[in-house]
């Protein structure tokens, strides 16, 4: 029996998935968790051996829990799900060592063949993501640049992003206007949106 954690914030689409993984004769839905910051604990807890995570959560993203997940529970295999297949977001899950990335749009059939794939070993990716990401390149950003543009989702001050990175006004200055160059891009609120739609935060 393959034992299944289920991460997903919409209560239709986490129950419309356990209902459905339910079906099939091999599997068991062993948890089912709606924010980010949920999925280690439940995972430690429940010890499945695959994580259906998607991506955009609440507290903390399925990526972030993915990398976590590698090191405290490195039996359980982690599928990424999600709505928006992004090349960054490719690359990020395999960094993180996730060893499968769907978007939610392929036919449901697919979930049960992949979910038994990751199971066996094999790495599963869409294929028209996976060619999207080869030819997109590398994110360009930095880990500092990155958690700079996070900080400044909210229209955080420069002030109040330091405090928050524990880094003085002048880095924090530095790592935004670098991220707005890269993202060639006019302010940090531009960054932000620019580096989301390629998947790069």
């Amino acid at each position: 029996m393959i034992r299944v954690l289920l991460a997903e914030d919409q209560g239709m689409m986490r129950g419309a998935l356990a209902l459905l993984l339910d079906l099939e004769d091999d599997m068991e839905v062993v948890a089912q968790v709606a924010a980010g910051d949920e999925i280690v604990p439940a995972a430690l807890e429940h010890t499945p051996d695959i994580a259906l995570l998607d991506i955009e959560l609440p507290g903390r993203s399925g990526l972030d829990a993915a990398a976590e997940l590698r090191q405290k529970l490195p039996g359980c295999a982690v599928l990424i799900l999600t709505t928006f297949g992004r090349p960054g977001h490719l690359r990020r899950a395999m960094e993180a060592g996730a060893s499968g990335f769907l978007v939610k749009d392929r036919p449901v059939e697919e979930l049960a063949v992949s979910i038994r794939r990751v199971r066996d070993g094999e790495r599963v990716i869409d294929p028209a993501l996976a060619a999207a990401a080869l030819s997109a390149g590398p994110n360009p950003l930095t880990q500092r640049e990155r958690e700079a543009l996070n900080a400044a989702v909210d229209g955080a001050t420069v002030a109040d992003i330091a405090d928050r990175l524990s880094l003085s006004r002048a880095t924090v200055r530095n790592y935004l206007s670098s991220a707005i160059g890269k993202t060639g891009t006019r302010n940090r609120m531009e960054a932000v949106r620019e580096a989301r739609r390629n998947g790069w935060l």
